[in-house]
């Protein structure tokens, strides 16, 4: 049996606003399975919080004075590379995020996430899921689709799947997280987990994003369940 399965997820919070920090540590407190371990003002008191609290997931603002959340996600990711990012930000910012993204961000959420989105992101993040804010997963897709066009046909590798994956891939594209996915085709969550570690590798995708913006661009999708 795994020893630490039963151990807390520890969780670094870093935001340079006294009372952001003090609202997200409340919210995760409460939960028996998270445990902040360290508070951070800057970059890069997060990098040195993750490495000396052995962090497992970093919630991370953007933008904070002296070193930012980028700068501290690129030392994180040096110093620390098991522990998981997820960025933070009060606005979509879209070349923040495909650099927080290049430098091996977990994820980027607004910081109007509501509660369950916010310890939904750690607990996922930290499941080696990548974890973003619903508007922040639309402007990526938006910034694809507009410079992309769609194909007349069916992409061959769609051959490569089951019937099975295929169903999960279909809902995977509309959004829905592994919970929802495994509810709708009555699988269990660890079978769902599975088929799409299965089915990303067969179409030589990297993460849940990329699955989307391949189902929209190939019109696997019907543009209502995209919006």
């Amino acid at each position: 049996m795994d020893e630490t399965a039963d151990q807390p997820i520890r969780v670094v919070v870093a935001d340079d606003h006294d009372l952001v920090r003090a609202g997200l540590v409340s919210i995760i407190e409460v939960e028996t399975d998270l445990v902040v371990v360290a508070e951070a003002a800057n970059g890069s008191e997060a990098a040195d919080a993750a490495r000396e609290h052995e962090a497992d997931v970093v919630l991370m603002d953007v933008s904070m004075p002296g070193t930012d959340g980028l700068a501290g996600l690129q030392r994180i990711a040096q110093e620390r590379p098991q522990c998981r990012v997820v960025m933070l930000t009060t606005f979509s910012m879209g070349e923040s995020i495909e650099r927080a993204l290049r430098g091996g961000a977990a994820g980027y959420l607004l910081k109007t996430a509501s509660p369950v989105e916010m310890l939904a992101a750690i607990r996922g993040a930290h499941r080696g899921e990548r974890v973003f804010s619903r508007a922040v997963q639309d402007r990526l897709i938006g910034s694809f689709l507009d410079s992309s066009r769609p194909a007349a046909d069916p992409p061959p590798e769609l051959q490569l799947l089951t019937e099975r994956e295929l169903d999960v891939f279909i809902e995977l594209a509309r959004g829905r997280s592994n919970a929802e996915i495994a509810a709708q085709l009555f699988l269990s969550e660890a079978t769902v987990k599975t088929y799409v570690t299965r089915l990303l590798a067969k179409l030589q995708l990297r993460d849940r994003v990329q699955a989307v913006i391949f189902a929209l661009q190939h019109g696997l999708v019907p543009e209502e369940d995209g919006s």
